[in-house]
């Protein structure tokens, strides 16, 4: 199974961790967010990528948040890889931006609504960065071997592949638990995106909404599940984020979950 270069703790053996902020919001909180969760993950010898989109593309209303700029957002990425020595993963949305981003992220992420565009996955192959595919809300796991497939083909092995919910009705998304083993078969690191599998999209204020106490019970499935990685995202203020606050995980709660999930981690092997 491919191994995600550039980060500690491998040989611990642990799940590895993706989180962050939903987007870089300003310049300061992402670093803030960056330092506790390092500390926490050096803590637990849990292998740790800073997550945090450079902009948000899919937006409900034109008015929403997002983001501070590019180049600005982009040196705030830089200076969290620098300063604590991590890489960092975000996103992109349209094939011009995969070698822009490639600059300054480790790793590229394809939305889930985007993870069938063709000239976007093969943009991204095309940095040699590792490529983490989440999984279309309206496809199903087995489906994912061919978004999969476009970058191998073109030359790029460094794939990852990310379950985030199924679409369920209109207003709510479910969580497959076998979507993990399923899309292992494809010998990929499999993440669970646990924050995103829970949001309530297309919410009447064209403000998605979440459901966050649900957080800890997926997250322990997942693993139970056999979850290479988890994907979480954090704030110190989840009320006041400028996006995805409604399923966020509030920052100081992060280590416990983490404990726990180490604790069902240990107890598979």
């Amino acid at each position: 199974m491919y191994k995600i270069p550039n980060l500690r703790h491998l040989d611990t053996g642990h799940f590895f961790l993706l989180a962050g902020p939903c987007v870089i919001e300003d310049e300061t909180t992402p670093l803030q967010i960056a330092e506790q969760i390092v500390e926490i993950t050096q803590r637990l010898q849990i292998p740790y990528v800073f997550k945090a989109s450079y902009r948000k593309a899919n937006r409900s209303r034109l008015d929403s948040f997002r983001g501070i700029g590019d180049e600005k957002a982009f040196r705030v990425l830089e200076r969290i890889r620098r300063e604590f020595d991590i890489p960092v993963i975000t996103d992109i949305h349209s094939p011009r931006e995969a070698p822009m981003a490639a600059e300054h992220a480790d790793i590229l992420q394809i939305p889930a609504f985007l993870c069938r565009q063709t000239e976007l996955l093969e943009a991204a192959a095309q940095t040699g960065q590792t490529i983490n595919i989440k999984k279309g809300q309206f496809l199903s796991p087995q489906a994912m071997k061919f978004a999969a497939q476009k970058v191998i083909d073109m030359g790029n092995s460094r794939v990852v592949l990310t379950e985030r919910g199924t679409t369920f009705g209109y207003n709510d998304l479910i969580v497959d638990m076998r979507s993990i083993p399923i899309m292992q078969k494809t010998n990929l690191p499999v993440v669970l995106d646990v924050t995103h599998s829970l949001q309530q999209p297309n919410q009447t204020s064209g403000v998605t909404g979440g459901n966050p106490e649900m957080i800890e019970t997926i997250a322990k499935a997942g693993m139970a599940a056999g979850a290479d990685g988890l994907f979480v995202e954090t704030h110190p203020n989840p009320e006041n984020a400028l996006s995805d606050g409604a399923n966020m995980l509030h920052l100081n709660w992060l280590e416990d979950l983490l404990k726990k999930l180490l604790a069902i981690h240990q107890a598979l092997k």
